[in-house]
């Protein structure tokens, strides 16, 4: 796949940017062609290698219809994490860099659910930050929506999410104790 400048694209764990220019390098007597990318959420240029950008994940923006589909995604109940954070940390950490904005949904619905219950370890509390900024700015990116309808919208759809989680452990409890007696 490849973008033309002007072109929006993500960048796995940094958001959206745009193309601003492509251009020739020589690196070690080996000439290569790089994306200049400006991050939206820091307006720094990265240079991505063209022949690694799908390696990287470099990958156009969700379209319309999947920005009902991550909202959907969103509200949908979740299986419960690993208890260990640190076993929770490289698993979500492995899944932020796939950068499949439907995986990154994934860990936000769960890290919101769980600081709920508890503070956050900095590092999974900032890995929760990230995840709605990712997700946010997609969507923002993708749809109609402002971005405070976005997050009014994302807020609501999180609230689904762990109101359902609720229900589906309480339910399991009312079970464990039926066949326990």
């Amino acid at each position: 796949m490849s973008f033309s400048v002007g072109e929006k694209v993500v960048y796995p764990n940094h958001g959206v940017g745009i193309i601003v220019e492509i251009s020739t390098q020589e690196i070690d007597g080996c000439s290569s062609r790089f994306y200049h990318l400006r991050l939206s959420s820091t307006n720094s240029v990265v240079m991505i290698p063209i022949s690694n950008a799908l390696q990287v994940g470099l990958r156009p923006p969700i379209d319309r219809e999947d920005c009902e589909r991550l909202l959907q995604r969103l509200s949908e109940n979740f299986s419960s994490p690993p208890s260990d954070w640190k076993d929770r940390f490289k698993d979500f950490s492995d899944k932020m860099r796939t950068g499949d904005v439907f995986c990154v949904a994934d860990i936000l619905k769960t890290l919101t659910y769980l600081s709920q219950l508890k503070p956050l370890s900095f590092r999974e509390k900032r890995m929760l930050e990230r995840a709605r900024f990712l997700v946010v700015s997609e969507l923002v990116t993708s749809s109609s929506y402002s971005e405070e309808e976005i997050n009014q919208r994302v807020d609501q759809a999180l609230q689904e999410a762990c109101h359902k989680h609720r229900q589906q452990l309480a339910a399991k409890k009312i079970a464990r104790a039926a066949s326990a007696s």
